[in-house]
Parts: structure tokens; sequence; C-alpha cells
């Protein structure tokens, strides 16, 4: 699950390894909320999946965990 999230991540934002450790996506400016929206939209259709909207915050997609974590939520 975790070399998918980071390849969707990889397409959607090349300029930047987000196979770091100890990296927060959102405060490094990897992430912003127009990249979180194309985020959602691209696991949904990957996974099969509708993640709420109220999970939808900075928090959940900090890190590759954190989108992993809220996957396995969903």
């Amino acid at each position: 699950m975790k070399d998918q999230i980071i390849k969707i991540l990889s397409e959607l934002r090349p300029e930047f390894d987000f196979t770091q450790d100890g990296l927060n996506f959102i405060e490094e400016g990897m992430l912003d909320s127009f990249d979180i929206v194309s985020l959602v939209n691209e696991l949904d259709s990957q996974y099969g999946i509708s993640i709420d909207g109220l999970d939808i915050v900075p928090d959940n997609f900090s890190s590759v965990d954190a989108i992993a974590n809220l996957l396995i939520k969903n």
C-alpha cells in the first residue's frame, strides 16, 4: 500500500521525494490544498473508497503513514 501511495504522490508532485522519513508533507510545502483534493480523488478511484469530508484535514495527509492510516479507516 505504501509503495502505491508514494507512486501516486510522485506522479502528483514529481519534484519532491516522498520516500524520505520524518517529513511532514504539509509543513514542508510538498502538498497544498489543491494537491490534497487531487490526491483524494486519485485515492478514491485507485482504492474504490470514498474518503469522508471530515477526514480531509492536513494531519491525514502529512506523511505516507498518515495517508495509509486514512485508507485503512475508509
